[in-house]
C-alpha cells in the first residue's frame, strides 16, 4: 500500500485562448490548420507528492494556478499533460456552490452530497444531526440554498465536507467568507482531523494559518512551481516576495517636519561599543538597502539574553547600516509564536520618534526598551526590520523573518496566550433583595 496520498508528477494545464467566438470556428474549418488562438498555461511541470496524514499549503497570488491545480486533484479538470495519483476518499470545499442545487434547501442539499458521495440515505440520516449542529445555521437549514449569506453557505459547506470522513481533505479559501467564530471552529475541527491522521490540502493567503497547520507548502507563480518544502523556508520565500512586490508599489516617502509631534533622534554618539556578529541563515526580505549588523536583548543589568521573563524589562538593540541616504528610517521588530500567530509589533514611528535621515555608508543603533507582558510559557520568535517611510506607507529595506528564537518564562497560570491584568472581588448576595427583569 502506497504511504503516499497523492503524487503530482509533471502535470501541466493548457487552454487555448480565442479573442472572439467564431474563431474557433474558424480554426477548425481551416484548411491549413492556421491557428486563431493563443495557447495559455495555467499550470507547467508541476511535481510534489503529499505523504497520508500529512496537512499541505499551497500559496500564491490570485491567478496563479491554486485552484486549477485543486480541481485536477479532484478530477473536475484533467490535466492536458502529466499524471495524477490519488489514494482515498476526497472532500473538496472548492468554489462555494460546488455540487449544491441553490434551489434545494439545506437539508436536501445534505443528502444531494451525500449521495455524490455515495453514501446511502440510511448513511446520511446518521449524519444529518451532527452536520446540522455544526452548521449552525438554525432554522435557516429548511430554507431554499439560494436565500443564504455566503457566510452561511460557506458554514453549510463546511459541515458537510468534514461529515462525510474524508480520507483527503481539500480547502480552497473557503473559509475566507465566514466569520471569525466560525473560522475558529473550523480550525479546531481541522487539528481534530489531522490527529486523526486525515490529509489535508488547504489553500489560504493567510500565512499565519498555513504556518501553524501544515507541514509542507507548496508555493505557485503563473502556473509555475516556484518552491516546495519546508513550510518555514517557503512561508520565509514567499513573504519576502510579497515586500519586494510592496515595494516596488510605494512611493518614496517625504521627511515629516513635525517636530512637535515626533520627537528626534539623537545621532551623536561617539562612544566605542562591541556588539555581536549577527548571524542570519535565511533569505533577507525587501530592497537589501539596509543591512541590520547586530541584533540582541539586554535584560537590565546589560547582559544579553533569550530567556525572558513576564513582568520584567528588557531592551532590544538594532544596529544597521546603509547603502544610500533615506529619510524617515524605521527600526521595529515583531513577535510570533512558533506557528506564526502576532503577538507584538513595534517600532519607532508607532511610538512618535522619528530618525529624520540616514547617510550611506554610517552606522546606526535603535534601542528600545519594553516591559514583558504576561505571555503564555513557552517559546517565541522575532523578526527585525528596517524601513523608510511612515507606518502607513513605507518601503521595506530589510527584513530578517524569524531571526531570533526567546523562551519566555511566565509562574504564573494564565491558559490563553496573554493574560491581562485584572482584579477580583466576590460578594455574597441575598435572594430576596435580587431583581432580575
Amino acid at each position: 500500500m502506497s504511504q503516499y496520498a497523492i503524487k503530482i508528477a509533471n502535470v501541466s494545464k493548457l487552454y487555448n485562448l480565442y479573442e472572439k467566438p467564431i474563431d474557433r470556428m474558424k480554426e477548425a474549418l481551416s484548411y491549413n490548420k492556421k491557428k486563431y488562438h493563443k495557447e495559455f498555461y495555467a499550470l507547467r511541470d508541476i511535481s510534489f507528492d503529499v505523504k497520508k496524514g500529512e496537512t499541505i499549503g499551497i500559496v500564491g497570488k490570485n491567478g496563479s494556478g491554486k485552484s486549477t491545480l485543486l480541481k485536477i486533484i479532484t478530477g473536475v479538470l484533467h490535466p492536458t499533460s502529466g499524471s495524477v495519483e490519488v489514494n482515498g476518499r476526497v472532500s473538496a470545499l472548492l468554489e462555494l456552490g460546488a455540487g449544491f442545487n441553490f434551489e434545494y434547501t439545506g437539508i436536501e442539499n445534505i443528502y444531494l452530497n451525500g449521495t455524490i458521495m455515495n453514501f446511502s440515505k440510511e448513511e446520511m440520516d446518521k449524519k444529518l444531526p451532527e452536520i446540522i449542529d455544526f452548521a449552525d445555521i438554525g432554522d435557516f437549514i429548511n430554507q431554499p440554498v439560494k436565500n443564504y449569506s455566503s457566510g452561511m453557505f460557506a458554514r453549510l459547506a463546511f459541515s458537510v465536507a468534514i461529515s462525510i470522513e474524508p480520507e483527503i481533505l481539500i480547502v480552497d479559501e473557503a473559509l475566507s467568507v465566514g466569520d471569525i467564530f466560525f473560522q475558529n471552529k473550523c480550525y479546531k475541527k481541522f487539528e481534530e482531523l489531522q490527529n486523526k491522521g486525515v490529509t489535508i490540502l488547504f489553500v489560504s493567503h493567510e500565512i499565519s494559518a498555513i504556518k501553524k497547520y501544515c507541514n509542507r507548502v507548496l508555493w505557485i507563480s503563473s502556473g509555475k512551481q516556484v518552491d516546495f518544502g519546508d513550510k518555514d523556508d517557503v512561508c520565509i520565500r514567499y513573504y519576502n516576495e510579497e515586500i519586494n512586490n510592496r515595494n516596488k508599489k510605494t512611493e518614496e516617502t517625504q521627511l515629516l517636519e513635525d517636530s512637535i509631534a515626533y520627537g528626534k533622534a539623537n545621532l551623536n554618539d561617539n562612544e566605542r561599543k562591541s556588539f555581536p556578529k549577527f548571524i542570519y541563515n535565511n533569505e533577507v526580505g525587501g530592497t537589501k538597502e539596509a543591512e541590520i549588523l547586530a541584533f540582541q536583548i539586554k535584560d537590565s543589568l546589560g547582559q544579553e539574553t533569550t530567556f525572558l521573563e513576564s513582568g520584567l524589562t528588557y531592551t532590544i538593540h538594532i544596529v544597521g547600516s546603509f547603502q544610500k541616504d533615506f529619510k524617515n528610517v524605521l527600526f521595529g521588530i515583531t513577535l510570533e509564536t512558533l506557528n506564526g500567530t502576532m503577538v507584538y509589533s513595534a517600532n519607532n514611528f508607532i511610538s512618535k520618534f522619528v530618525l529624520p535621515e540616514v547617510k550611506n555608508g554610517k552606522v546606526y543603533e535603535s534601542v528600545f526598551s519594553l516591559k514583558l507582558p504576561k505571555l503564555l510559557r513557552g517559546r517565541y520568535l522575532i523578526s527585525p526590520a528596517i524601513a523608510s517611510g511612515t507606518q502607513e506607507s513605507h518601503v521595506i529595506l530589510s527584513w530578517y523573518q524569524n531571526a531570533a528564537e526567546i523562551f519566555i518564562e511566565n509562574d504564573g497560570y494564565n491558559l490563553a496566550l496573554i493574560e491581562l491584568e485584572n482584579d477580583w472581588e466576590i460578594k455574597e448576595l441575598d435572594p430576596s433583595k435580587v431583581d432580575f427583569k
